[in-house]
């Protein structure tokens, strides 16, 4: 390679390293890049363009259009919203309005899932019967007889008159758009979320939306961890694909509105703001919840501090699921003490992984600072784990679509029901005691007595934490 072109490389090497350094992040997440980037210099080059670059002060959407679009969601919940909240909970409710302007809102009604089969049912009839909209958010949305069954209806509807919006991660998705090109011919507008162009170098491929979001005609609204596709329903090689999802309706479904419509106004600067899709909505039930969202852009993490809040707050216990565990630094911290406190905190994760190694390897590299705590960390053995919930103390509840891994905290679009409600966290922890059938609890001791080279490579996996 002529000299030149290695003293440019060099220059652009220490030029990245510095700007790296520069953006004020997180200590570990720089060092990581450093490594990769002195270490392995042209592949991190080409990492770094493609997931490096530290974009947390873009703001998705303009103050003035975020607040009419929160102001749309104020009005239609207005009436409902909780004023005399319950000293228990008053820190949570108060962190997810001060940090997420998350709306505490009464009288919603949940159902809750457990199972793909049972979800999709109902999830298609309640497309079936869309009069004015529907808005369809998936992480994934694959080209399988199951994902074809919703494009069926989604294009029917559309075709009917009915507004049919759609929007995926692209980089997700990026083998499918044939198949999201046929329901763009029958008139279902469908949008990527940052479009990824690979020959571009597009830098914002780091920042995936990882929300399931859906709501349809602004009175029924589905999210929590299941995506669309096959394996949802039929499995994986090593057993079940165990998943939790929630069907909303009630007015906390207007802040539900509200994320997809500043989702849409991101990806295709279309402000949707009429009152059709804030139609009026009367009590459903008796259950105070939240709608909280979480992203890069924004100036907090609010998911993860709403858990840190949890954590800190439980008395009795806290029951964890979640198929990565890549926590950060202040949520191992979070769930020691809980545990020290004397506090029951389970943590339950798969014992297989979904096929990349290293982010399995990274989650096995915390089980031991769990162990020496106390926390009973439970593999669950029926197959693949993807359900990511919270139950503490009888009184909370958190299902939606974030990981406990640094990933969705700092880097993914996420979106969670936070619900309080003695019933629903009762049914919640009854569930956790049935997986914990199909788990094992890992012993410190046989933990500790592994072979050195699967320790160490946890360890190495886990310098690598930060970026995956």
């Amino acid at each position: 390679m002529p000299v030149w072109l290695n003293i440019f490389f060099a220059v652009l090497l220490v030029s990245i390293i510095v700007m790296e350094v520069a953006e004020n992040g997180h200590p570990i997440r720089t060092l990581a890049w450093i490594l990769v980037l002195t270490f392995l210099p042209v592949v991190g080059l080409v990492l770094y363009f493609f997931f490096g670059r530290d974009r947390k002060n873009r703001r998705m959407v303009s103050a003035e259009d975020l607040e009419r679009l929160q102001a749309n969601s104020l009005q239609a919940c207005r009436s409902h919203i909780r004023e005399d909240i319950p000293a228990e909970h008053l820190n949570l409710i108060t962190l997810l309005y001060s940090a997420g302007h998350a709306l505490p809102v009464d009288g919603n009604d949940v159902r809750l899932y457990t199972d793909f089969p049972s979800m999709y049912d109902d999830l298609l009839a309640d497309l079936e019967s869309a009069q004015h909209h529907i808005h369809f958010q998936f992480f994934k949305f694959e080209d399988d007889e199951l994902g074809r069954k919703a494009e069926e209806i989604l294009s029917r509807k559309a075709r009917e008159g009915v507004e049919v919006r759609l929007q995926i991660d692209d980089l997700a998705n990026l083998w499918r758009r044939k198949f999201y090109h046929r329901m763009e011919q029958n008139g279902v507008q469908v949008k990527p979320f940052l479009r990824v162009h690979l020959l571009m170098l597009n830098s914002d491929t780091n920042y995936r939306n990882h929300r399931k979001n859906v709501v349809i005609d602004g009175r029924v609204g589905y999210t929590g961890g299941m995506n669309i596709a096959k394996r949802y329903a039929v499995g994986i090689r090593s057993g079940v694909w165990r998943d939790t999802h929630i069907r909303v309706t009630g007015p906390a479904v207007a802040e539900m509105q509200t994320a997809f419509l500043v989702d849409w106004k991101f990806s295709t600067r279309q402000l949707l703001e009429a009152p059709d899709y804030y139609p009026p909505v009367s009590l459903s039930g008796d259950l105070l919840m939240q709608i909280a969202t979480s992203g890069p852009m924004g100036e907090f993490r609010v998911i993860m501090q709403a858990m840190l809040r949890i954590l800190a707050e439980c008395k009795k216990y806290v029951y964890i699921q979640t198929p990565y565990f890549i926590p950060t630094e202040a949520v191992v911290l979070a769930m020691r003490n809980a545990a020290l406190s004397g506090v029951d905190v389970r943590l339950m994760i798969p014992q297989r992984g979904d096929g990349n190694f290293l982010v399995t390897l990274a989650s096995r590299s915390y089980v031991k600072d769990m162990l020496a705590a106390g926390v009973k960390v439970l593999f669950y053995e029926r197959g693949f784990l993807h359900a990511k919930t919270i139950v503490a103390d009888d009184a909370v509840v958190s299902v939606g679509s974030t990981n406990m891994d640094i990933r969705s905290f700092e880097q993914d679009f996420e979106i969670n029901a936070f619900i309080y409600d003695a019933g629903l966290a009762a049914r919640m922890r009854e569930i956790f005691f049935e997986d914990e059938r199909a788990c094992s609890l890992v012993s410190e001791a046989a933990w500790a007595s592994r072979p050195s080279f699967v320790r160490f490579e946890e360890s190495v996996a886990r310098l690598f934490s930060p970026l995956l």
